[in-house]
């Protein structure tokens, strides 16, 4: 049985009082004493209290068991076993020259220490000519201002430059839009997290004796299923938003963790913003060099209306991103010491993180497939870097992207990875009201409005057999959502005819007839003002380029003679 906590503290207090009244003799039977009133592990409890070694406590235990004739004189000044050091005055000095080719650190530090055990130096000083023990080399060490240490992680790595600079100018950013009522969010992914029955750091209340038990070993096989959280920490409103994939941690999935956050949480908390600023590290998904997310973060401002800027800490500086010790620290806490057997248990937990200042935290599963290895085209890479406009002061960390207007969107044709891209007078050509039955700015709305309906089309052709990986019919290619949609239209309303649209737009006619009839089923979801503009069948469409001017110039003539 252990020897209770209590006892121990009185003994320790006990102890401080009366041994430095005591001579030699009087102190060893008097802990002598009290260790045979402590029963079992009594000599070496008191041997640490009152510390002195256990032989000596021991000694004096068996001259109380044999009845030792008590003493009447004490032993003369300087009397006793001499130290190590002073019969053998060469030992510090040779116990130094061992030592001295192992240190680690600076010689003149107060605090050193050495890779050799006690044991080791011990061996190689009997070896030298100084018999000494493991326990004496300890305590030689520690009077020469050694000590056991382990490594401190406080060396910093080299620094890139303006990396201070960084610092402040994304400080200054960050208090500038906050001071607007703008919303600053700090991005990251947190590390992978198993899914399973495998073992966790950290302790947690439990009943005692009653611990949560795991297996003895974790072995991830090709099916365990991982966990990617990708936190969202809103500065201003001290809020976390968490999108947890089962996929891959990719640019992709990157910027749907930030569309889906705007649009749960973050278009209802800034309902009249139009601006966004997001801080970042330099690698991973969100990387500064990274044009997959560069041309997401495109996409998405486009969607969403916004102008985002960027900014990434400098390499290396990742830890100084508020998500780390803002929001990823405290899921941290909360998933410690069990298990995830299920992504129902990690998004119960992590929705559960609270602090006292008031962090809530909102959590999402993103089951979607972010594949890896795209490479982008020369033409879309130019596309992507296009839309970036870089800060003056290092534009590769800091830059804005824009959203382009309905008109501008529609100007530029995007590019189709089967051809050469569309050209832009082409696409301005065939939107022409007198073709498509509607302004060029509801075409535009008529795209954004059935593009969830595109994504599921697209998925079915992916998952079909018959298509290749990418979702594309080998016999048909591609072409871009706003295009089928285009093609869907004139193909319903027969006012030009596709042989003519697919000279126009560089295709070939069967492309825009596929793809026409894969979009036909598209357009019921428009509502009934697209099917009212859709009863129109012309029975003699254009066959020429001529003929199809003259059609427009014929409909704007009549639209200019009855404005008049």
């Amino acid at each position: 049985m252990a020897i209770p906590d209590e006892v121990l503290a009185v003994l320790d207090a006990k102890f401080a009082v009366v041994l430095p009244h005591l001579n030699e003799r009087q102190r060893r039977l008097y802990l002598a004493s009290e260790a045979e009133a402590l029963g079992h592990g009594g000599i070496g409890a008191v041997a640490r209290l009152a510390e002195v070694s256990e032989s000596t406590v021991a000694r004096g235990r068996a001259e109380l068991a044999v009845g030792a004739t008590a003493l009447g004189r004490v032993r003369r000044p300087g009397g006793g076993r001499k130290s190590a050091a002073e019969r053998d005055p060469g030992l510090p000095a040779a116990l130094e020259l061992l030592i001295e080719p192992r240190a680690v650190g600076d010689p003149v530090s107060p605090l050193r220490w050495t890779t050799a055990s006690l044991r080791d130096l011990s061996q190689e000083l009997t070896v030298a000519g100084h018999p000494v023990s493991a326990p004496v080399v300890g305590g030689l060490l520690r009077a020469m201002g050694f000590s056991l240490q382990g490594m401190a992680k406080t060396r910093a790595g080299s620094q890139v430059p303006d990396r201070d600079a960084q610092f402040r100018h994304i400080n200054t950013a960050a208090e500038s839009f906050l001071a607007q009522g703008l919303p600053v969010v700090s991005v990251d992914a947190k590390q992978k997290e198993p899914i399973g029955d495998f073992a966790r750091p950290g302790r947690t209340y439990r009943p005692k004796g009653q611990p949560i038990t795991a297996p003895d070993h974790d072995f991830f096989g090709p099916d365990t299923p991982f966990a990617i959280p990708y936190g969202i920490y809103d500065l201003g409103r001290d809020s976390g938003w968490v999108n947890v994939g089962t996929d891959r941690n990719t640019a992709a999935f990157a910027v749907e963790s930030l569309r889906r956050w705007w649009k749960v949480q973050g278009r209802l908390d800034y309902p009249s913003t139009n601006r966004l600023l997001v801080t970042a590290d330099s690698g991973g998904a969100n990387s500064a060099g990274s044009r997959l997310f560069k041309m997401g973060l495109s996409d998405f401002a486009d969607e969403c209306g916004l102008s985002i800027t960027v900014m990434h800490f400098p390499p290396g500086t990742s830890k100084w991103n508020k998500v780390e010790h803002r929001l990823f620290s405290r899921i941290t806490h909360s998933l410690r010491g069990q298990p995830l057997t299920s992504y129902e248990v990690l998004l119960e937990t992590i929705s559960a993180t609270r602090t006292s200042t008031g962090l809530t935290v909102q959590v999402m599963l993103d089951e979607n497939a972010y594949p890896t290895g795209r490479v982008l085209t020369r033409a879309e890479r130019q596309s992507a870097e296009r839309r970036v406009e870089r800060d003056k002061f290092h534009g590769e960390w800091n830059y804005t992207i824009a959203p382009q207007d309905p008109g501008q969107q529609l100007l530029e044709a995007p590019r189709d990875d089967s051809g050469p891209p569309i050209p832009a007078e082409a696409t301005f050509l065939l939107t022409h009201p007198a073709l498509t039955g509607m302004t060029r700015e509801h075409f535009e709305q008529l795209v954004l409005q059935l593009e969830p309906c595109q994504l599921l089309l697209t998925e079915a052709e992916r998952q079909s057999a018959e298509r290749d990986g990418r979702g594309r019919n080998p016999g048909f290619g591609t072409l871009d959502h706003r295009h089928r949609v285009l093609a869907a239209v004139l193909r319903s309303r027969n006012t030009v005819t596709l042989t003519l649209a697919a000279e126009l737009m560089g295709r070939k006619r069967n492309v825009l007839s596929y793809h026409a009839g894969r979009s036909k089923a598209m357009l019921a979801f428009a509502g009934p003002e697209l099917a009212r503009v859709l009863v129109f069948h012309r029975p003699h469409p254009p066959r020429t380029l001529e003929a199809l001017k003259r059609l427009i110039e014929h409909h704007d003539g009549e639209i200019n003679s009855g404005s008049s």
